[in-house]
């Protein structure tokens, strides 16, 4: 990979928009050509975040600081964001309640070349291509180096949809790392889906390119997209497509999910119970790409088959493609195909272990939020049961557990088995799942606590309240603070060993 420009270049233009005194410490800094964002808080000393490091700069910020950044950029839109013409740098501010100014995040934004070569067979298939990940990955990267190449390499009409000024740049000329793309602006972030359904009307394209899917508004836009026959590459909220799936806003992106009541014989045959989730429609993205790491993608090239595979507890293997660290592309897990029905034997022996398709727990006693999350970051055949009539087994604390108590007789009563944990805690509720379903080895442990920290850092933004990962050991727990430092989020680690665990901040 290679930057479109000079990389000196694009940050001086972001220095030289910040305090004279701030501009001058991190000029004096030996990795500034990694510098991630520089972070301005009223009444505290600026901070300096480092691909590797943070360091503080200065005293404390004042008023004046605050107001010399903001009269050298371009107008805050709705969603507090702003930034600097012919750069793709986003400033994003802080308000009090009167809504003034009080905080700035200065990031900084890179086009590079060759971000898209692990993935560029797809994004010139034609098909269209949804894209998930934690924030920071580079999803918008992907994006924009899509819109290049499809523009300035295959000659195709590109529209970029721009909300946040992010993809192509701030001012009214395009950034070149979008190519000859043309990029259409959205005064304000409720008016996405509008300008999306514009595009196609006013302009004939033959590819839009849109970040941030987040509404219903702008799930239902993308239908309309694909249905016009125009490809349609975009960004989701959510790291996994099993998040999309559970989105009830977001589901139709992938076709949406509905409850089925089957017919006694139909029920019979597929060996499930007679409510199940089925998809609903074809969905409207063809293939589903998940950034885990900036070098790591896992592509589900069906996205149709992946869902049903997910809904009936038989999820696809996705294929991992990497680069190197010598920049190799290599293939490190090959998609599986459709899963064959089991067999009758298979069937039956699964029967007398688990009960029939996913494992369905209810949870008396125990936190269903910690016990779902886990059920997302191990990515097992299971789901939390509504009530007792629709569950294969109970899941309770030692508390609740006494004989004679309501969850035990009522347990009793509808004949099923009661597994119970110490105590409400999620390193109790992970220990039984990994017992139950026997899940085990260094590198799906390690893939899990990924997940989970990712997971977990959606909820610290969107919930603005600390979390408490699971106990992890030494190597693990530096992973997972590398994620955290990467989302723009704190981290430190808790406890005593063997209990020793990350602590996320908002």
């Amino acid at each position: 990979m290679k930057p479109l420009r000079e990389t000196g270049e694009e940050i001086q233009k972001l220095l030289s928009v910040l305090p004279l005194d701030i501009q001058k410490s991190l000029k004096a800094s030996p990795d500034l050509a990694t510098l991630v964002e520089v972070v301005l808080d009223l009444g505290r000393p600026a901070e300096a975040r480092f691909a590797k490091r943070t360091a503080l700069i200065g005293g404390a910020v004042n008023q004046g600081d605050i107001d010399f950044v903001t009269a050298r950029i371009g107008a805050f839109s709705g969603d507090n964001r702003a930034g600097i013409e012919a750069t793709l740098h986003r400033i994003s501010a802080m308000r009090n309640r009167p809504g003034k100014v009080i905080g700035l995040t200065c990031r900084v934004g890179r086009a590079i070349y060759g971000t898209n070569d692990i993935i560029q067979d797809f994004i010139e298939s034609g098909k269209n291509i949804l894209f998930m990940g934690p924030p920071g990955i580079g999803k918008t990267t992907k994006l924009r180096e899509a819109a290049r190449i499809l523009s300035d390499k295959f000659d195709k009409r590109v529209i970029v949809v721009d909300t946040s000024n992010e993809i192509a740049g701030d001012g009214d000329i395009p950034h070149p790392g979008i190519g000859k793309a043309r990029r259409m602006q959205v005064a304000s972030p409720e008016l996405q889906h509008r300008v999306m359904i514009e595009a196609v009307e006013n302009h004939m394209p033959e590819v839009i390119i849109v970040d941030e899917i987040g509404t219903e508004a702008e799930a239902l836009a993308c239908r309309t997209i694909a249905e016009r026959g125009v490809q349609l590459i975009a960004t989701a909220h959510g790291n996994f497509l099993d998040n999309i799936v559970s989105n009830p806003t977001l589901s139709d992106l992938v076709g949406g999910v509905q409850s089925v009541i089957l017919g006694d014989e139909e029920a019979k045959r597929r060996r499930t119970q007679k409510a199940i989730l089925e998809r609903k429609a074809p969905p409207t993205f063809d293939i589903a790409i998940e950034i885990r790491e900036r070098d790591m993608f896992a592509i589900y090239q069906d996205a149709a088959k992946a869902v049903d595979g997910s809904l009936r507890g038989r999820p696809l293997q996705p294929e991992i493609r990497v680069r190197t660290a010598g920049g190799k592309i290599e293939v490190k897990q090959a998609a599986t195909k459709t899963m064959p029905e089991p067999s009758e034997a298979e069937l039956e022996e699964a029967k007398k272990e688990k009960g029939q398709g996913p494992v369905r727990l209810y949870p008396f006693g125990v936190n269903g939020q910690q016990l779902e999350r886990a059920l997302r970051a191990m990515r097992l055949p299971a789901v939390i049961a509504p009530g007792l009539d629709e569950a294969d087994l109970v899941l309770t604390v030692k508390s609740k557990a006494r004989q004679g108590t309501k969850i035990m007789v009522a347990a009793q009563e509808h004949n099923l088995p009661v597994h119970v944990i110490k105590k409400n805690v999620s390193s109790q509720i992970v220990k039984f799942l990994k017992f139950y379903f026997k899940v085990g080895g260094r590198e799906e442990t390690e893939e899990i606590a990924l997940r989970e920290v990712a997971d977990a850092i959606i909820e610290v933004k969107n919930t603005k309240k600390s979390i408490d990962l699971n106990p992890q050991n030494s190597y693990i727990r530096r992973l997972q603070h590398q994620k955290v430092d990467e989302a723009g989020l704190n981290s430190e680690s808790a406890g005593e060993e063997p209990k020793r665990r990350l602590r996320i901040y908002p």
